[in-house]
Protein backbone atom coordinates (compact mmCIF):
# COMPACT_ATOMS: atom_id res chain seq x y z
CA UNK A 1 0.00 0.00 0.00
CA UNK A 2 1.32 3.43 -0.95
CA UNK A 3 2.03 5.88 1.86
CA UNK A 4 0.01 8.50 -0.04
CA UNK A 5 -2.53 7.77 -2.76
CA UNK A 6 -4.46 10.44 -4.62
CA UNK A 7 -6.90 9.68 -7.44
CA UNK A 8 -8.61 12.35 -9.54
CA UNK A 9 -7.79 15.36 -7.39
CA UNK A 10 -9.53 18.55 -8.44
CA UNK A 11 -9.08 21.99 -6.90
CA UNK A 12 -11.72 24.57 -7.73
CA UNK A 13 -12.89 28.09 -7.07
CA UNK A 14 -16.59 28.89 -7.36
CA UNK A 15 -16.19 29.42 -11.09
CA UNK A 16 -12.96 27.73 -12.22
CA UNK A 17 -11.11 24.45 -11.94
CA UNK A 18 -7.40 24.94 -11.18
CA UNK A 19 -6.22 21.33 -10.79
CA UNK A 20 -7.78 18.90 -13.24
CA UNK A 21 -8.19 15.38 -11.89
CA UNK A 22 -4.59 14.36 -11.19
CA UNK A 23 -3.30 11.10 -9.69
CA UNK A 24 -0.30 10.77 -7.34
CA UNK A 25 1.40 7.97 -5.45
CA UNK A 26 4.19 8.31 -2.90
CA UNK A 27 5.86 5.27 -1.39
CA UNK A 28 7.46 5.06 2.05
CA UNK A 29 11.01 6.42 1.95
CA UNK A 30 10.65 7.87 -1.55
CA UNK A 31 11.58 11.36 -2.75
CA UNK A 32 8.99 12.54 -5.27
CA UNK A 33 9.44 15.91 -6.96
CA UNK A 34 6.52 17.84 -8.40
CA UNK A 35 7.92 20.32 -10.91
CA UNK A 36 6.28 23.10 -12.84
CA UNK A 37 6.25 26.77 -13.67
CA UNK A 38 4.42 29.29 -11.52
CA UNK A 39 0.67 28.68 -11.73
CA UNK A 40 0.99 25.04 -12.77
CA UNK A 41 -0.95 23.80 -9.73
CA UNK A 42 1.92 22.11 -7.93
CA UNK A 43 1.56 24.02 -4.64
CA UNK A 44 -2.24 23.68 -4.69
CA UNK A 45 -1.74 19.94 -4.99
CA UNK A 46 0.60 19.93 -1.99
CA UNK A 47 -1.71 22.07 0.16
CA UNK A 48 -4.68 19.86 -0.72
CA UNK A 49 -3.15 16.86 1.02
CA UNK A 50 -3.61 18.27 4.53
CA UNK A 51 -6.53 20.54 3.56
CA UNK A 52 -4.50 23.75 3.80
CA UNK A 53 -5.92 25.42 0.72
CA UNK A 54 -6.46 29.19 0.80
CA UNK A 55 -9.94 30.48 1.55
CA UNK A 56 -12.27 30.17 -1.42
CA UNK A 57 -10.67 27.03 -2.85
CA UNK A 58 -12.12 23.53 -2.56
CA UNK A 59 -10.64 20.09 -3.12
CA UNK A 60 -12.44 17.03 -4.48
CA UNK A 61 -11.02 13.61 -5.18
CA UNK A 62 -12.09 10.05 -5.82
CA UNK A 63 -9.43 8.79 -3.39
CA UNK A 64 -7.10 10.61 -1.02
CA UNK A 65 -5.51 8.28 1.50
CA UNK A 66 -2.50 8.58 3.80
CA UNK A 67 -1.68 5.08 5.01
CA UNK A 68 -4.99 3.79 6.36
CA UNK A 69 -6.46 7.29 6.84
CA UNK A 70 -9.05 8.68 4.45
CA UNK A 71 -8.02 12.33 4.14
CA UNK A 72 -11.40 13.26 2.69
CA UNK A 73 -13.40 12.16 5.72
CA UNK A 74 -11.13 12.60 8.77
CA UNK A 75 -12.32 15.07 11.39
CA UNK A 76 -10.62 18.44 11.90
CA UNK A 77 -8.97 17.13 15.07
CA UNK A 78 -7.70 13.99 13.31
CA UNK A 79 -6.31 16.16 10.52
CA UNK A 80 -4.62 18.44 13.06
CA UNK A 81 -2.96 15.42 14.64
CA UNK A 82 -1.88 14.08 11.26
CA UNK A 83 -0.35 17.45 10.35
CA UNK A 84 1.57 17.54 13.59
CA UNK A 85 2.73 13.95 13.83
CA UNK A 86 2.77 12.25 10.44
CA UNK A 87 2.68 14.97 7.76
CA UNK A 88 5.03 17.94 8.06
CA UNK A 89 5.22 21.01 5.83
CA UNK A 90 8.27 23.15 5.10
CA UNK A 91 7.17 26.31 3.33
CA UNK A 92 8.93 28.75 1.02
CA UNK A 93 8.03 31.62 3.36
CA UNK A 94 10.01 30.34 6.34
CA UNK A 95 9.55 33.64 8.20
CA UNK A 96 5.80 33.02 8.35
CA UNK A 97 6.47 29.75 10.19
CA UNK A 98 7.47 31.70 13.30
CA UNK A 99 5.90 34.44 15.37
CA UNK A 100 8.28 37.38 15.83
CA UNK A 101 7.07 37.77 19.43
CA UNK A 102 8.39 34.49 20.86
CA UNK A 103 11.80 32.87 21.03
CA UNK A 104 12.45 30.04 18.60
CA UNK A 105 12.86 27.55 21.45
CA UNK A 106 9.42 28.34 22.83
CA UNK A 107 7.86 27.85 19.42
CA UNK A 108 9.55 24.49 18.90
CA UNK A 109 8.42 23.48 22.37
CA UNK A 110 4.83 24.43 21.52
CA UNK A 111 4.87 22.02 18.56
CA UNK A 112 5.71 19.16 20.91
CA UNK A 113 3.31 20.27 23.65
CA UNK A 114 0.45 20.38 21.14
CA UNK A 115 0.99 16.88 19.78
CA UNK A 116 2.60 14.80 22.54
CA UNK A 117 2.38 14.16 26.27
CA UNK A 118 6.15 14.53 26.70
CA UNK A 119 7.40 16.26 29.82
CA UNK A 120 9.54 19.41 29.66
CA UNK A 121 12.83 17.53 29.99
CA UNK A 122 12.06 15.20 27.08
CA UNK A 123 10.90 18.09 24.90
CA UNK A 124 14.09 20.00 25.65
CA UNK A 125 16.27 17.00 24.78
CA UNK A 126 14.43 16.46 21.51
CA UNK A 127 14.75 20.11 20.47
CA UNK A 128 18.47 20.08 21.26
CA UNK A 129 18.97 16.81 19.36
CA UNK A 130 17.22 18.10 16.24
CA UNK A 131 19.22 21.32 16.24
CA UNK A 132 22.41 19.28 16.51
CA UNK A 133 21.33 17.11 13.56
CA UNK A 134 20.82 20.24 11.48
CA UNK A 135 24.13 21.77 12.57
CA UNK A 136 22.41 24.65 14.32
CA UNK A 137 23.83 26.15 17.53
CA UNK A 138 21.97 25.43 20.77
CA UNK A 139 21.76 29.16 21.53
CA UNK A 140 19.36 29.47 18.58
CA UNK A 141 16.62 28.33 20.97
CA UNK A 142 17.05 31.55 22.95
CA UNK A 143 16.83 33.87 19.96
CA UNK A 144 13.90 35.56 18.30
CA UNK A 145 13.30 34.84 14.60
CA UNK A 146 14.50 38.30 13.55
CA UNK A 147 17.83 37.70 15.31
CA UNK A 148 18.98 34.89 13.00
CA UNK A 149 19.92 34.70 9.33
CA UNK A 150 17.52 33.56 6.63
CA UNK A 151 19.41 30.30 6.17
CA UNK A 152 19.30 29.52 9.88
CA UNK A 153 15.61 30.39 10.11
CA UNK A 154 14.73 28.08 7.22
CA UNK A 155 16.66 25.29 8.92
CA UNK A 156 14.85 26.11 12.17
CA UNK A 157 11.58 25.69 10.24
CA UNK A 158 12.88 22.32 9.06
CA UNK A 159 13.68 21.48 12.68
CA UNK A 160 10.09 22.25 13.66
CA UNK A 161 8.87 19.99 10.86
CA UNK A 162 10.92 16.95 11.90
CA UNK A 163 10.59 17.19 15.70
CA UNK A 164 8.02 14.39 15.78
CA UNK A 165 9.61 12.23 13.05
CA UNK A 166 6.91 12.56 10.36
CA UNK A 167 6.32 9.89 7.76
CA UNK A 168 5.98 12.50 5.00
CA UNK A 169 7.76 15.84 4.60
CA UNK A 170 6.10 18.19 2.11
CA UNK A 171 8.62 20.84 1.09
CA UNK A 172 7.11 23.65 -0.99
CA UNK A 173 9.91 25.60 -2.72
CA UNK A 174 11.94 25.65 0.53
CA UNK A 175 15.15 26.94 -1.07
CA UNK A 176 13.78 29.66 -3.37
CA UNK A 177 14.55 32.56 -1.02
CA UNK A 178 17.99 31.25 -0.01
CA UNK A 179 21.43 31.82 -1.48
CA UNK A 180 23.14 28.89 -3.20
CA UNK A 181 25.16 27.82 -0.14
CA UNK A 182 22.19 27.73 2.24
CA UNK A 183 19.94 26.16 -0.39
CA UNK A 184 22.42 23.32 -0.89
CA UNK A 185 22.71 22.85 2.87
CA UNK A 186 18.92 22.61 3.32
CA UNK A 187 18.65 20.06 0.50
CA UNK A 188 21.47 17.95 1.91
CA UNK A 189 19.86 18.00 5.33
CA UNK A 190 16.45 16.97 4.00
CA UNK A 191 18.17 14.09 2.21
CA UNK A 192 19.97 13.08 5.41
CA UNK A 193 16.69 13.13 7.34
CA UNK A 194 15.02 11.02 4.67
CA UNK A 195 17.81 8.45 4.79
CA UNK A 196 18.07 8.36 8.59
CA UNK A 197 14.34 8.33 9.41
CA UNK A 198 13.03 6.50 6.35
CA UNK A 199 10.42 9.17 5.68
CA UNK A 200 9.06 10.16 2.29
CA UNK A 201 9.62 13.60 0.73
CA UNK A 202 7.23 15.44 -1.57
CA UNK A 203 9.32 18.27 -2.99
CA UNK A 204 7.66 21.12 -4.87
CA UNK A 205 9.91 23.18 -7.14
CA UNK A 206 10.28 24.99 -10.45
CA UNK A 207 14.04 24.35 -10.50
CA UNK A 208 15.11 21.07 -12.07
CA UNK A 209 18.76 21.58 -11.18
CA UNK A 210 18.18 20.81 -7.50
CA UNK A 211 16.55 17.46 -8.25
CA UNK A 212 19.10 15.35 -10.06
CA UNK A 213 20.93 14.30 -6.87
CA UNK A 214 17.86 13.75 -4.72
CA UNK A 215 14.55 12.85 -6.35
CA UNK A 216 13.71 9.23 -7.13
CA UNK A 217 10.78 10.18 -9.36
CA UNK A 218 9.45 13.34 -10.94
CA UNK A 219 6.04 14.64 -11.92
CA UNK A 220 5.88 17.53 -14.38
CA UNK A 221 2.81 19.79 -14.11
CA UNK A 222 1.45 22.46 -16.42
CA UNK A 223 -1.91 24.21 -16.34
CA UNK A 224 -3.21 22.08 -13.49
CA UNK A 225 -2.44 18.79 -15.26
CA UNK A 226 0.33 16.21 -15.05
CA UNK A 227 2.14 16.24 -18.38
CA UNK A 228 4.89 13.73 -17.65
CA UNK A 229 6.03 11.42 -14.88
CA UNK A 230 8.78 8.89 -14.38
CA UNK A 231 12.16 8.12 -12.84
CA UNK A 232 14.31 11.24 -12.51
CA UNK A 233 17.20 9.83 -14.54
CA UNK A 234 14.92 8.76 -17.38
CA UNK A 235 13.21 12.15 -17.59
CA UNK A 236 16.52 14.00 -17.67
CA UNK A 237 17.90 11.68 -20.35
CA UNK A 238 14.83 11.44 -22.59
CA UNK A 239 12.09 13.97 -21.82
CA UNK A 240 8.92 13.31 -23.81
CA UNK A 241 6.91 16.51 -23.38
CA UNK A 242 7.76 20.02 -24.56
CA UNK A 243 7.24 21.53 -21.10
CA UNK A 244 9.79 19.08 -19.69
CA UNK A 245 12.28 19.92 -22.41
CA UNK A 246 11.74 23.63 -21.72
CA UNK A 247 12.38 23.18 -17.99
CA UNK A 248 15.55 21.21 -18.67
CA UNK A 249 16.74 23.77 -21.22
CA UNK A 250 16.24 26.52 -18.63
CA UNK A 251 18.89 24.99 -16.34
CA UNK A 252 21.94 27.30 -16.52
CA UNK A 253 24.93 25.35 -17.86
CA UNK A 254 28.08 25.05 -15.80
CA UNK A 255 30.83 26.14 -18.16
CA UNK A 256 34.41 27.30 -18.00
CA UNK A 257 34.86 26.32 -14.37
CA UNK A 258 38.60 26.48 -13.62
CA UNK A 259 40.28 23.49 -12.02
CA UNK A 260 41.73 25.83 -9.39
CA UNK A 261 41.02 29.33 -8.20
CA UNK A 262 43.28 32.08 -9.56
CA UNK A 263 45.94 33.43 -7.22
CA UNK A 264 46.27 37.19 -7.00
CA UNK A 265 49.50 38.76 -5.79
CA UNK A 266 50.10 42.26 -4.54
CA UNK A 267 50.70 44.67 -7.38
CA UNK A 268 49.21 42.35 -10.00
CA UNK A 269 46.35 44.73 -10.72
CA UNK A 270 47.03 47.99 -12.54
Amino acid sequence: MSLLRIDELRVTTRTRELVHGIDLRIETGEWLAVVGESGSGKSLTAFSIANLLPRGLRRRAKVMRFGDKDLLTVSKEEMRQLRGNDIAYVFQDYQAAFSPYYRIGRQLDEVMRSHTDWDEKRRGKRAAAVLEQLQLPAELLKRYPFQVSGGQLQRAALAAAILLKPKLIIADEPTTALDAVNASLVLDQIAEIQKREGCAVLFITHNLRVLSRFADRMVIMQGGEIKERGATKEIFESPKEQITRNLIAAIPPLRNIPSRLPVFTEGAAS
